[in-house]
């Protein structure tokens, strides 16, 4: 089991930092994932019942992929009884790849076998090969460029991505 102090959980919390994701160590009730709970602009950890380190990015994939109004909204009554949607589910979860490929984190940090309703070998092999489900959105999001558009403009292609947080 990982700790706090554990140097995998420092990197995540050191590029969540990096990129303007607050985390605050909170006492949790029952959350839908261990130890872990979004609020506006951030994300609760309660050390002590975190199972899955990796659900670190996961959720912070969420508001990276959330507008800058609804990710003020998270944790509040305000925010849309639907938030978030299927079309940003599967944002965040490619989202979590690439967080994971630039931080060199394997994969299975996110997508472990307790997780993605039991797909989580599927998303691994899909992303290990290449095919990037949900990655026009991303690209709509103005998070990153598929190969076609990076090469014409010169720039790097997903998993790199351009910016981490959606303006």
């Amino acid at each position: 089991m990982l700790t706090k102090e554990s140097p995998e959980i420092q990197k995540v919390l050191s590029f969540l930092d990096e990129i303007g994701i607050d985390v605050i160590e909170k006492e949790l009730d029952t959350t839908f994932l261990p130890g872990l709970s979004l609020g506006s602009n951030c994300i609760y950890i309660d050390y002590e019942k975190l199972l899955y380190p990796g659900d670190i990015l996961h959720e912070a994939g969420h508001l990276a992929v959330t507008t800058p109004l609804e990710r003020n909204l998270v944790g509040t009554n305000e925010i849309s009884a639907d938030w978030p949607d299927q079309g940003e589910e599967i944002a965040a979860i490619l989202w979590s790849f690439a967080a994971l490929n630039h931080l060199e984190l394997p994969l299975d940090f996110v997508f472990h076998p307790d997780g993605y309703k039991n797909a989580s070998n599927w998303y691994i092999s899909n992303f290990s090969s290449q095919s990037y489900i949900g990655l026009p959105l991303l690209e709509w999001m103005g998070l990153c460029l598929g190969e076609d558009r990076a090469g014409k403009e010169g720039k790097p292609a997903f998993p790199t991505m351009l910016k981490w947080v959606r303006d």
